[in-house]
Order: structure tokens, then C-alpha cells, then sequence
């Protein structure tokens, strides 16, 4: 596994291609704009998408407990705060730094053992309509973020086990304050559908009403499910009553599926080789397949910083970075259409994953991004034949989601944590359970399932690497990301940034549009998660609404781009490192807070020593 360069050996790395002057924008108020991080340096900090969250992570931390004490405690709470996004009826992807090596933590969910590539067709052939696969049976994978989390407590946990879900406990059972985003998707389509489950409805709908903002909430079922939890361990979820439970949600109509105790019981989280990549004077370490997160991250990065060498875009007309980044981005996608798989199921092209980013391939990969023309559909590469081009994909880039989560944590010894989480769409598989207890409440299935494939073979006729097949983990966007200063020899220097977002594909462009605003352009953390999104998944140019000038979309429409302005709504949480400590941004277009030690605020020396961390953002 990567690790850390010795403290006496480190040199700074070649700066690469100089950073071009991004031009300023104009400031713009996004929805739900706040004060939402520390306005000075702190020496650990923790950042989650829910305050309730946050604060479980930093009371935690505060009393002695490592990152992933706080990442495990935060997860408990956001699955009751945050129902619609992630909860322990999902997976996650968890990368680890604890100041030595770097970790890569898989709880992807898993086909169950009855599953297989035509489940989501007609009889006809034709895929069933996407919406309703996502509230089918058929959609649930067996959910591994707990027994992930669980794994990589025991190596480095440093408080109890049942002592990390309390608070989610005490707030399950004595209630909170139902907060505006989950009152918002209550009233949307997703929540309509929702409303459809029975045991949803009498908790999220009492007298057939949505809850409001501001309304307690309280969920007695999901209260004992999180004490046996910490009493028993991840097997009170895998085995016994609630395992049994879920099973039987599963098989309910519409669409019932066939997940068994055995697929629950049987579920194994997975430690993964992380993939770190240098990158100008930085080293990002990120998720490897079945992710394709990072791959396709890496790879805009490389792209732009090619194009923008050959071609400065100083003084560019209004859409020139815009039609770069997405001419970059279809490049991206084709690749992960055609490549990127379960490695179990799928093997990598020749010379392995780092073939997708080598210098050669994104030397020839560059040529094909034209400024004055857009190149449509792009085809994937031949990373064994660079200067040649396959076949066109399908488009997957998939539909928009809103049921994945994202917490960055750095502890008092300076191990960081960052954790994608997931069930998918905004409330998973629209099926609550109650495990078993037979009181109110409980906890969402994860429709994890849908980011197969629907059809077995692609558009060229070929076995599709993310189709269906039973015990596989389904191809993921989720990017979790931690950033070094590179060290010598490939080796790893400070740890600068913890990073991460929701979003469904559009995970890829949130994280590379931060990470190049933050490391290319010189940005601030929030100015840096602020930033207008821009997304390409191979088909139409999407802007986020009300982002972008007139010019901007006009600009890209000439240049043969299909612009579609839509919301783009990342969660990016965001930890830097400078000499005085850390900075964090939580993204204002969700509800996210970033919190350090509770108090006046400690000196953050000792954190910065024990971490390795030196002076200088970079």
C-alpha cells in the first residue's frame, strides 16, 4: 500500500505545468448559504453533510477517538437524519491515512446469489423503466457499509464499539428536528414515491402529511436496531431477526427480489490496493474499481492540464475552459464505459488501471479535444495502442441521484478518514424495514442494483463489464479522495487535503472541478466547493442553473455542444491543511457543517507534528 516518504528524505516534486490565471467570478449567493466551517485553522476538524453528524464525530474525537470512531458514529446518525442519502441498508467506500500507509475500505453492496444480467428487461428485451426498477426488489444489494466499517474499527478504532452509535441511539429515541432538505424531498416525486411503502408513510407521512421542517422526528424501530448493533456487532444486521426482515422487504411486491439469509450472512468487506497518482507537485490517492471515481478524475485532470499547455487559454473567450473541461470529460466517460468494472468480474485493460492515466494514453487521448468544435460521442481509448480509437459506448453516465452522503474527518493524531456513502436514489428502494421489531420506524433498502447495467451487452454487442452478474459489486462514481505533497520516488509527502462528494456520475465532476480549483488555480476550500458545476457524461453539456452566463451556453452551443442547464446538486466536504492547521468548506448547496474541538481553539502544532505535516498549503 502507498506510504509516507521519510520525514528527512522529502523534496518537493517538479511543479509541472505552471497554473493558469482562472478569471474571477462573480460572487454569487448559492441556496442555503451559511456559515457552515471555522473561520480560523483548527487542529483536527469533521465534516459531514448533516450538523447532528458533525457534532457526534467531534464529540468523539474530543474524547479521545480516532477518525474512524467518528466516520462509524456519524454514519449511525446520518441514517436517521438523513434518511434520503445513506444509511446501514447501503455500502460505502472508505479510504484511511494513519500517518503511515494509505487504505482503501470496500462495503460496496453485492448482487445477491440468485441475481443475473436480464433481471431489469422485459419480456420483450427492453429494460423496465428506470424509476420503476429503483422501488423494485430486484434493486437491493446486500448492504456492506456496516460490516465495512465494523473491519476497519477493529484495526483502528480507539473507543468502544457500542460507545459509537449512543447518539444516534439517544436521538433516535428521544427525536430531532426534521431539517429542510429532508422536508423538501418528502413533498418531491422521490418522496411521493416514498409515500407508496407502508411503514414509510406512517413515519415520514403522519395523517398522510409530509413532516415539516422543524418537526421531531423520532424512530423507536431504528433505535433498537443501532443498540443490538453496538451490542452484537454488524451480525445483529447480517444474521438473526433484522437480517430476516430484510429478506422479507426484499420479496415484496413490485418487482420482488431474491436476496436470502445466506447473501446477508455471507457479505465480506474487501481491502483494496488504493490507487495514488501523481499529479503536478501532488500525490491523490483514491478508490480503485469497482470505482470509477478516481480513474475518470485522474484523467480529466491530465486532460485539461495537456490541452491548457499546448493551447493557454489566457485571455480565452467566454466557453473556451467550459467546452475544454467537457471535450475532456466525454474522454473520461468513454473509458469508464468501456473498462471499468467489478475487478472480479472485469479485468483491467493491458498494463493494468494505471494504463487509463499513463502519460502516453493521455498524450493521444488529448489530441482528439478540438477548441473550436465539439467531438460528440466520444469513443474509448486502447490504452495498448494509444494512438487508436474503439468503438463508441453507450451512454452510462446514468441519471442524477441524491442518496449518497459524504463525510472528511482528520483526528488530534492526524489520521484521516474520507467515506463516500450510499443507497443509491434519494430513499434507496423506497422500502423501509423495521428489522423485526415490529415498532415504528427503521431504516431504507439501498436500490444499489440499478448502477448495473441494464442490458448484459454493450452498444458494439459486447459482454458489458458492469452488467449483472450474482456476487458482484456494481461499478460506482464514488470518488473519496486524499491529497499529498508527492514525495520522492513516488512516495508520499503530507497529507494537504481530505475530499469527497455526492452525486451519482456527476461525483466525477464535483471532485475534479474542487480539485483543480483548489490545486490549479490557487482557490480557497470554499471558493473552491462553490464553484459553478459543469458535467459531461458523454452526451449533453449540463451547467448547473443559474450559473453560467448567456455567453457561456451560447459559446458552447456554437461549438456543437447540446447545453442543458439543470441543478447540480454536489455535497462536497472539505479539509486543507495549512501551517496554522486545518481549513474546512462544507458545500452550501446541502446541509453540511464542518466542526473542530469544542472551545476556544487549541494551538494546532501538535496535530500538524503528528501527522507529518509540514508548513505551506503546497
Amino acid at each position: 500500500m502507498p506510504r509516507q516518504a521519510p520525514p528527512d528524505s522529502r523534496q518537493d516534486a517538479p511543479g509541472g505545468v505552471p497554473a493558469l490565471p482562472e478569471p474571477p467570478e462573480p460572487p454569487v449567493v448559492l441556496p442555503g448559504d451559511r456559515t457552515a466551517a471555522p473561520a480560523l485553522p483548527v487542529p483536527w476538524a469533521v465534516a459531514t453533510a448533516h450538523p447532528l453528524a458533525t457534532e457526534a464525530g467531534r464529540d468523539l474525537i474530543a474524547a479521545g477517538g480516532s477518525a474512524i470512531d467518528a466516520a462509524v458514529a456519524a454514519q449511525a446518525v446520518l441514517a436517521l437524519v438523513e434518511p434520503q442519502s445513506s444509511g446501514i441498508g447501503g455500502g460505502a467506500f472508505l479510504m484511511h491515512w494513519d500517518g503511515q500507509a494509505v487504505q482503501a475500505w470496500d462495503g460496496r453492496e453485492t448482487a445477491p446469489a440468485a441475481a443475473h444480467g436480464r433481471q431489469f428487461l422485459r419480456e420483450d428485451g427492453r429494460p423496465i423503466a428506470f424509476d420503476d426498477a429503483t422501488g423494485s426488489g430486484l434493486a437491493v444489494g446486500v448492504p456492506g457499509a456496516l460490516r465495512m466499517l465494523e473491519a476497519a474499527h477493529r484495526q483502528h478504532g480507539r473507543l468502544p464499539w457500542p460507545r459509537l452509535f449512543e447518539p444516534a441511539v439517544r436521538l433516535a429515541e428521544q427525536g430531532f428536528a426534521v431539517s429542510p432538505r429532508l422536508a423538501g424531498l418528502l413533498r418531491s416525486p422521490a418522496g411521493k414515491r416514498l409515500a407508496e411503502d407502508a411503514q414509510a408513510r406512517a413515519l415520514y407521512f403522519p395523517g398522510g402529511q409530509p413532516l415539516r421542517a422543524g418537526e421531531t422526528l423520532r424512530n423507536p424501530a431504528l433505535g433498537v436496531v443501532l443498540r443490538r448493533i453496538g451490542a452484537q456487532g454488524a451480525r445483529a444486521l447480517h444474521e438473526g431477526p433484522v437480517a430476516q426482515a430484510i429478506v422479507r422487504r426484499v420479496a415484496s411486491p413490485p418487482h420482488p427480489g431474491a436476496m436470502t439469509p445466506a447473501d446477508l450472512a455471507g457479505y465480506q468487506p474487501l481491502q483494496r490496493e488504493p490507487l495514488c497518482n501523481p499529479w503536478r507537485q501532488w500525490m491523490l490517492c483514491g478508490f480503485p474499481p469497482p470505482a470509477s471515481g478516481h480513474l475518470a478524475t485522474m484523467q480529466i485532470l491530465g486532460l485539461l492540464d495537456r490541452v491548457d499547455a499546448a493551447r493557454p487559454g489566457i485571455d480565452a473567450p467566454p466557453g473556451l475552459a467550459e467546452h475544454r473541461y467537457a471535450e475532456a470529460a466525454r474522454l473520461a466517460f468513454a473509458d469508464r464505459a468501456a473498462y471499468v468494472g467489478d475487478p472480479a468480474f472485469v479485468a483491467p485493460p493491458t498494463g493494468g488501471w494505471a494504463a487509463l492515466v499513463s502519460p502516453a494514453y493521455l498524450d493521444a487521448r488529448a489530441r482528439r479535444i478540438d477548441d473550436t468544435r465539439s467531438q460528440g460521442l466520444a469513443p474509448p481509448g486502447r490504452p495498448e495502442a494509444p494512438a487508436d480509437d474503439g468503438a463508441p459506448p453507450g451512454d452510462e453516465g446514468g441519471p442524477p441521484e441524491r442518496g449518497t452522503s459524504h463525510l472528511s474527518i482528520v483526528d488530534a493524531q492526524g489520521r484521516a478518514v474520507a467515506l463516500t456513502t450510499t443507497i443509491e436514489a434519494a430513499f434507496g428502494s423506497r422500502r423501509l424495514t423495521d428489522g423485526g421489531t415490529g415498532l415504528p420506524g427503521g431504516f431504507l433498502l439501498n436500490n444499489q442494483l440499478t448502477d448495473f447495467s441494464f442490458t448484459p451487452v454493450d452498444a458494439a454487442g459486447r459482454p458489458a463489464p458492469n452488467r449483472v452478474q450474482p456476487g458482484k459489486r456494481p461499478r460506482s462514481s464514488m470518488a473519496p479522495t486524499l491529497v499529498f505533497d508527492a514525495g520522492p520516488a513516488g512516495t508520499l509527502g503530507p497529507l494537504r487535503a481530505v475530499t469527497g462528494s455526492p452525486g451519482g456520475a456527476a461525483i466525477i465532476h464535483f471532485n475534479a472541478r474542487v480539485l483543480h480549483g483548489l490545486l490549479a488555480h490557487g482557490l480557497t476550500p470554499q471558493q473552491a466547493v462553490n464553484r459553478p458545476h459543469l458535467a459531461n457524461d458523454n452526451g449533453a453539456t449540463r451547467l448547473e442553473r443559474g450559473r453560467f452566463t448567456a455567453a457561456v451556453a451560447e459559446a458552447l452551443r456554437r461549438r456543437g455542444h447540446t447545453v442543458v442547464e439543470q441543478d447540480l446538486t454536489s455535497g462536497t466536504q472539505l479539509l486543507w491543511h495549512t501551517p496554522a492547521g486545518w481549513l474546512g468548506a462544507a458545500d452550501p448547496r446541502r446541509e453540511g457543517v464542518v466542526l473542530g474541538p469544542p472551545g476556544p481553539v487549541q494551538p494546532a502544532a501538535s496535530a500538524a507534528a503528528a501527522s507529518g505535516t509540514s508548513a505551506g498549503p503546497r
